[in-house]
């Protein structure tokens, strides 16, 4: 395995970073600002990267997307329907026409539904679930807010119907890449707490100094960076794994991938809050809305130490 990113890879992260840096909330007051998420939604949708799957990117792009969006904390879907949009290319692979109810999907406008609830379903119509091994689809009912600032979860409308059958080898990957995908949107997340919480020790001074140049400031931030390159570095053997190992070892790698990221961002967003003292409890500062995005993220698709085959037996 090649851990090195190719150019076009690097450049994908970097163009998915200017489009978080530039139209991503910079502040709890923008999550409330309809005309910049409209533009926000109109950049992402003219980028056609919700459907990266389809158009034949590997399972390292999508989570290089999925981690700079999270980072940025961009506040309309990706991780469902680029989850979508994989069972839509799997169920299309053999160069057949779609099955109908596949519409939405083909065009990214569906999202996935995981244990009867629309998840990442703001504005859109159409999702797709995966039973076992078989692929069912159904529209999105009212969208409701949740303990994620950024996300909103929706209703599932009406009884869902089968359009197609995976085998069970292209279920696992579609696991395996749905487990890859919310583990990068933790990091991301993890990533952007981490930061906040950087620049706030460079300007929060306390008896004349940086509060980031005393000890005790200085190794919780750096402990904080560790555990994001470590996170880093299994979630980018799992993403690669999604489509270069077998399915079961992509599975394995992306449990593991899960569990590691989870307790490493939950770590280091709750640092952030730490570092930034009393103001770090308030609606108005940012690191609650990076906890809750991380939260939201290990519930959906959960993993357990207890899943993963250490082949100690």
């Amino acid at each position: 395995m090649d851990v090195r990113l190719t150019t076009e890879q690097r450049e994908l992260r970097d163009a998915a970073a200017r489009l978080a840096d530039d139209l991503g909330p910079g502040s709890v007051l923008d999550l409330a600002d309809d005309d910049r998420a409209a533009r926000l939604e109109k950049a992402i949708a003219a980028t056609g990267w919700r459907t990266l799957r389809s158009d034949g990117a590997s399972g390292v792009e999508v989570a290089l997307v999925a981690e700079e969006f999270a980072r940025g904390l961009i506040d309309v879907p990706f991780v469902g329907p680029v989850l979508a949009d994989d069972l839509y290319a799997r169920l299309t692979a053999a160069g057949e026409p779609a099955p109908e109810g596949l519409e939405t999907a083909a065009a990214g406008a569906a999202t996935v539904a995981v244990d009867g609830i629309a998840v990442d379903a703001k504005g859109l119509r159409g999702l797709l679930a995966l039973e076992g091994t078989q692929v069912l689809a159904g529209g999105v009912g009212v969208t409701v807010e949740g303990v994620d600032l950024t996300r909103l979860t929706g209703e599932v409308a009406g009884p869902l119907t089968a359009v197609g059958e995976l085998d069970a080898e292209a279920a696992l990957r579609w696991h395996a890449l749905a487990l890859v995908a919310t583990a990068a949107d933790m990091l991301g997340a993890a990533r952007g707490g981490q930061a906040l919480a950087v620049e706030y020790a460079k300007v929060r001074q306390q008896y004349g100094h940086a509060i980031g140049s005393y000890q005790a400031i200085a190794h919780l931030l750096a402990e904080a960076l560790a555990l994001v390159e470590g996170s880093v570095s299994v979630l980018r053997h799992a993403a690669w794994a999604v489509d270069e190992l077998s399915a079961v070892e992509a599975v394995q790698a992306a449990l593991v991938a899960k569990v590691y990221t989870e307790r490493a961002a939950r770590t280091i967003c709750e640092t952030s809050i730490q570092v930034h003292g009393g103001i770090g409890n308030t609606w108005e500062c940012l690191a609650h809305v990076f906890l809750r995005r991380v939260l939201t993220s290990a519930e959906l698709f959960p993993a357990s130490l207890e899943e993963i085959d250490l082949g100690l037996s």
